[in-house]
């Protein structure tokens, strides 16, 4: 059987870790070449390894998704390596609960924005005179792209901008074939998540909250008995719209989130 991937490349940011590595393996599996792309100081050298281990091509390149020439220099080579883009994935994002927005410090705000806005638009752009007509632009927003995250202002306003982005991008880049879609987790079992500042703002009355603590108020959140998702539940989405699968659909926007979005 055709893998669904067979032979295409793919650009994927914040690739080192969390859901970006897991995109980058899971789309291996189905055949494609990866381009992984990340910070110095994290470890690309493991996805390499990960991918190669699944019989595909990996390249990996250190560049910041806020610096523009960096990412446009880090696509250009990939290409002259790999060939064109079929698709290029902009998950590279943080999360950060500062606090109410009127307590936000103007770093914390700007950066939310930097890597989760205009790190998505310098992928794109950067990715762009390297796509192949006909190919897909995945872009990893949030639930919080459609519903407000109390103590998360900037990261809830980036990523509602990130939607607005990326519904602009499908009408942008349709002419060629281009589809642009993105992707809305709730709650992944990632370091983004895992990790006791997050569980502290899940369980103020605790004083020690543990990871149990921390699921059993995720779990209530969601229409589905789980507390979170695993990213590769996240990876299938992504597979999913970059594949010929997908081929009509843009500017959507598909919830992996075990019914947060929609639950009363």
């Amino acid at each position: 059987m055709r893998a669904r991937l067979d032979g295409a490349v793919v650009a994927v940011t914040g690739a080192a870790g969390g859901m970006g590595k897991s995109h980058c393996v899971r789309m291996a599996e189905e055949g494609a070449d990866i381009v992984a792309l990340d910070l110095a100081g994290t470890d690309l050298d493991s996805v390499v390894d990960a991918v190669s281990r699944t019989g595909r091509r990996c390249v990996s390149a250190v560049a910041d998704v806020c610096d523009r020439a960096a990412m446009a220099e880090a696509m250009a080579s990939a290409a002259g390596t790999l060939g064109p883009l079929t698709a290029v994935v902009a998950n590279a994002g943080v999360y950060d609960t500062p606090g109410p927005a009127w307590t936000v410090a103007t770093a914390d705000w700007q950066r939310a924005l930097d890597v989760n806005v205009t790190g998505a638009w310098n992928t794109v752009s950067a990715a762009a005179p390297h796509l192949a007509d006909g190919g897909s632009v995945v872009i990893i927003a949030s639930t919080a792209g459609t519903r407000a995250i109390a103590t998360a202002a900037p990261y809830s306003a980036a990523k509602h901008a990130v939607i607005g982005l990326a519904r602009t991008l499908a009408n942008e880049l349709g002419a060629r074939g281009i589809r642009v879609n993105t992707v809305q987790p709730g709650s992944v079992r990632t370091p983004m998540i895992i990790n006791p500042q997050v569980f502290a703002r899940l369980c103020p009355d605790i004083a020690e909250p543990t990871e149990a603590d921390a699921a059993a108020v995720l779990a209530a959140r969601n229409i589905l008995p789980v507390p979170w998702v695993d990213p590769v539940d996240v990876s299938n989405a992504v597979v999913f719209l970059v594949s010929d699968e997908s081929r009509y659909m843009t500017g959507t926007c598909v919830p992996v989130d075990a019914g947060l979005t929609e639950k009363v």
